[in-house]
This record gives C-alpha cells, sequence and structure tokens, in this order.
C-alpha cells in the first residue's frame, strides 16, 4: 500500500470562502436606497407635470371661453342694426341680456384663475377671431340674405359656447365656477334653439 492512499482529500482553497457567512457590502445597500429613491423622485415628477398640464389646460379653457364670450358680443353688436326679422330682433335681445350678464358674472370668477378678461392671450384672442364670420355676415348682406346666415352663424356659435362651458364645469373644481357654467348653459339653450330654429324654416 502507498502510503498516501488513506489520506483524505484536502479541501479546495476557497473553501473557507464558500462556508463562512455573505456579507452584503453596504455599498449595495446604499446603490439600491438610491435606485428606489431615484425610481420614486421620476414618479413624483412625472405626476407633477401631468398636474400642471391639466391646470395649465383648464386655465386656457377658461380664457378660450372668455375670448370666445367677448368675440360673440361684437357679432351680435355688429348685426343688431342688420337684421331685419322681428323674431331675430327678438333673438338678439334676448343674447345681448345674456352676454351683458355673464360676461359681468364670469369676470370676477375668471380672476380667481388669473385671468383677466381684459388682456387675454393674443394666440387665444386668435383662434377666437370673428374676422371670418364677419366677412360671411357682410357677404350675406350684400347677397341679401343676412338673416338666415347670421341665424345659422349665430346658432353653431351659441352652441361651440354651450360645448366648451359644459367641458369646463366637468373638469373644474372650483364650486363657483361650476355653478355659474351650469346655469349659464341652462339659460343659454334656448336662445341657441331660437336661432337654431329660425335658420331651419328659412333654409
Amino acid at each position: 500500500m502507498y502510503p498516501n492512499e488513506n489520506q483524505p482529500t484536502p479541501p479546495p482553497e476557497d473553501y473557507l470562502n464558500q462556508i463562512a457567512p455573505k456579507i452584503i457590502k453596504k455599498t449595495d445597500i446604499l446603490r439600491n436606497k438610491l435606485i428606489i429613491i431615484g425610481g420614486i423622485s421620476i414618479v413624483v415628477v412625472l405626476i407633477a407635470i401631468i398636474i400642471a398640464n391639466i391646470v395649465s389646460g383648464m386655465v386656457n379653457q377658461t380664457e378660450q371661453l372668455a375670448a370666445r364670450l367677448l368675440s360673440t358680443e361684437v357679432i351680435l353688436n355688429n348685426a343688431t342694426s342688420k337684421t331685419k326679422s322681428t323674431q331675430l330682433r327678438t333673438s338678439n335681445g334676448n343674447l345681448k341680456l345674456y352676454l351683458t350678464n355673464t360676461i359681468r358674472d364670469i369676470t370676477p370668477i375668471l380672476k380667481k384663475e388669473a385671468v383677466n378678461i381684459n388682456n387675454l392671450n393674443k394666440k387665444i384672442k386668435v383662434i377666437e377671431s370673428n374676422t371670418t364670420v364677419l366677412s360671411t355676415l357682410e357677404d350675406a348682406r350684400l347677397n341679401a340674405t343676412y338673416d338666415r346666415v347670421y341665424a345659422r352663424e349665430m346658432s353653431y356659435k351659441l352652441d361651440t359656447i354651450i360645448t366648451l362651458m359644459d367641458q369646463i364645469q366637468k373638469r373644474s373644481s372650483d364650486k363657483a365656477m361650476k355653478t355659474f357654467l351650469q346655469d349659464a348653459i341652462i339659460n343659454l339653450k334656448p336662445i341657441q334653439t331660437q336661432f337654431a330654429d329660425f335658420n331651419a324654416a328659412n333654409s
């Protein structure tokens, strides 16, 4: 027999490393914490951006509504002396009263949302410009079709105001704004119907 035949096999060199409890390095813990904190920070920033966009959209819509009301008032005033139909003149009178009261009453509500009705964003004023409508109405006057075309244009304009009001009141968290717009829609719908009915009857 060989002298070394029954001797146990020596353990591998890294045996002690294998059986020793694994120690998690502090740097690994710190790195994991930083990753988690970084992820949370990104989520918070994204949420803030989304909220800011929603608020921004809300302000733009309220400013757009203000510009649309003012634009419609100009169209109405321009048409007052040009309409011939008694029915249209009555509808105009109702609309004039409505716009005067609405613009007056919404001004302080808009102010709370940092919207100055007398100093609106120029881009929004361009979007809500009534130049095309006034040109269309002037052509209609020259072609002796003013009343019918005016009723059609005003019916459409008021419909867009109602739609915009409805969108704003559904998104707004301001109780005064919601209540105001809900009442405004109720009061405006019958006037819009008057113009729509006149247009339908004379088309």
